[in-house]
C-alpha cells in the first residue's frame, strides 16, 4: 500500500524535471547578463576648467548683448 501509482510518480517526475529546466534557465540568463563599464571619472580639475570655459563664455556673451542693442 506504499507504493506511489504510476500516475502520481510520472507527475512528481515532470514536477522536478520542469523546476530542474527553471533552475537552469534562470542561471544562464543571470550568467549572460554583462555588467555596464564603470562610468569616467573626472577629476576636480578637469571640472574647474570646463566651469571656467563657460564662465568665460558666459562673460564675453553678456558683452557682446551690452555693445549690440536689441530691437524692439
Amino acid at each position: 500500500m506504499g507504493r506511489k501509482t504510476p500516475r502520481y510518480d510520472g507527475m512528481a517526475r515532470s514536477l522536478v524535471a520542469g523546476l530542474a529546466g527553471l533552475s537552469l534557465l534562470g542561471l544562464s540568463a543571470c550568467a549572460g547578463h554583462q555588467p555596464a563599464p564603470p562610468a569616467p571619472t573626472v577629476t576636480p580639475d578637469q571640472v574647474r576648467t570646463h566651469a571656467d570655459k563657460a564662465f568665460d563664455k558666459l562673460k564675453q556673451e553678456e558683452q557682446q548683448r551690452a555693445v549690440s542693442p536689441t530691437m524692439p
